[in-house]
């Protein structure tokens, strides 16, 4: 019999940035949370809360997921990748590179966001036209303003094969 500290947790488990991951967690907690409270993994950022701004972009089965609108015993099963699992033992991914080269970021807070679903828009389509990144990218707020930059640098990740 569980005691009322777990009481209404379920376990879940997930491959987090390609390790199976099991934590006890209320079923309704979001992605987000779990992500940044319970896993420290805090590259995948808050914005609006309402699955608008991209801010929180994570992979699920490799397509782009917000993960502030997923309740985590949706991503029970599933491969999750947050920026962090972009650069395994501290090397950038070829989008992060492409990012730094274009300087397609500001203040930073939408970057993490907009690489998580630049790799999920050049894993599903290796040679994005112009059109095709501002259309993927639209759902995703610089408040900033940098989206030249950004549209650049998935071009130049593109170019260099990164969706390989």
């Amino acid at each position: 019999m569980r005691d009322d500290a777990t009481a209404g947790m379920s376990e879940v488990v997930i491959q987090l940035n390609g390790v199976s991951r099991s934590i006890e967690v209320p079923p309704d907690e979001t992605m987000l949370s779990v992500l940044r409270n319970r896993f420290e993994l805090t590259g995948t950022k808050y914005g609006c809360g309402e699955g608008q701004c991209g801010a929180c972009t994570v992979l699920v089965d490799g397509k782009a997921a917000r993960s502030c609108q997923m309740p985590v015993s949706e991503a029970a099963g599933k491969a999750i990748t947050t920026i962090e699992g972009l650069a395994p033992a501290g090397k950038l991914h070829p989008v992060q590179e492409a990012f730094l080269e274009a300087e397609a970021f500001q203040c930073g807070y939408c970057t993490s966001g907009m690489i998580v679903a630049s790799v999920a828009l050049l894993q599903a389509n290796a040679s994005p036209s112009a059109e095709d990144v501002a259309g993927t990218l639209a759902r995703n707020v610089c408040r900033c303003g940098t989206y030249s930059r950004i549209a650049q640098a998935v071009q130049i990740a593109a170019k260099k094969g990164a969706a390989k």
